[in-house]
């Protein structure tokens, strides 16, 4: 790689499982690493009670994201990676170059940039299958103790979290009773075994709040138009997620961003690819494989030039 016009040869935009995965790789090829981030390391993964299909033994997302942080600053200590503590605002690749803008102006360049900003949770109003009044708001599931749930607990929507939070709390008795959406029903088969899960399928759910008393009227409309009303004492969410991109990438109808749809010099890496793979093995299989396939792609012998 020619190098010497950039401030690094590596550009990574979040340090989550898949931009660490990234500044891994990186370090490993002996390319020259700047990771931007404005919160804290790992991400989402401070949010999971409980993981399953992560290899290494990790009980929960608290812990492999501090694993996760002690990589980076042993990386930083070896000189072989900077982490700069700032909001990447804009990204642009060029033939010679990729720039990145980030919150206090500065334009940072480097060879090639990894984005892997991820994902953040869908609001009651992303969700065209939901109308609720001005006042209505439902806390997160993630955030939610088994202490403050009650009997008229409801769930709005069968992501796949609910599962997460199901193991994570696994004396947890009450019943949730969760508002399934059609687009949910593939997500709902990880937990309809579950006998604390009660799965109401829906088109569309009115939330209000009553004239008298505390909590919330939930009047749904079930998928063969018949209407119920459930009188509920709390209401939780669990939409699902959207994507979180820079501006400067190309985004599809759904705000995700294809990584073939990206300039040859920004490689999409995480869950900011697709809604299909919302994992977090995949995640860092994917930072990784960004930056070997760029490595490969140029800095190698016959290795044909960016694709």
């Amino acid at each position: 790689m020619n190098t010497r016009s950039c401030d690094t040869d590596v550009l990574v935009v979040g340090a989550g499982p898949a931009g660490v995965a990234a500044a891994i790789m990186a370090a490993s090829l002996n390319l020259r690493t700047t990771v931007v981030e404005t919160g804290a390391v790992g991400g989402k993964l401070h949010r999971i009670g409980a993981l399953e299909n992560v290899p290494g033994r990790w009980s929960s997302g608290p812990q492999l994201a501090e694993a996760l942080s002690t990589d980076l600053e042993r990386l930083e200590k070896a000189g072989r990676c900077t982490v700069v503590r700032d909001v990447a605002v804009r990204l642009s690749g060029h033939d010679d170059r990729a720039e990145l803008i980030i919150g206090d102006g500065r334009v940072l360049t480097g060879e090639f940039i990894v984005v892997a900003t991820g994902v953040t949770d869908l609001a009651p109003a992303d969700a065209g299958w939901i109308t609720a009044s001005a006042e209505f708001s439902a806390p997160p599931l993630w955030r939610t103790a088994p202490e403050d749930l009650t009997a008229r607990t409801y769930v709005l929507g069968a992501d796949r979290p609910l599962g997460t939070w199901l193991r994570a709390h696994p004396n947890v008795a009450t019943t949730l009773h969760v508002l399934c959406p059609p687009a949910d029903a593939y997500k709902a088969t990880e937990v309809e075994q579950d006998g604390r899960v009660r799965l109401v399928p829906i088109s569309h759910a009115a939330i209000t709040k009553p004239r008298y008393g505390g909590g919330w009227t939930v009047e749904v409309e079930g998928r063969d138009g018949a209407k119920t009303v459930y009188a509920a004492t709390s209401v939780i969410n669990n939409l699902g997620n959207k994507p979180t991109p820079v501006s400067g990438l190309v985004s599809g109808e759904d705000g995700y961003c294809s990584p073939h749809e990206q300039h040859h010099r920004i490689r999409i890496a995480g869950d900011l690819r697709s809604s299909r793979f919302q994992r977090i093995v995949t995640a860092q299989g994917s930072g990784a494989e960004a930056v070997l396939a760029y490595y490969y792609d140029t800095a190698l012998p016959g290795g044909g030039g960016p694709r």
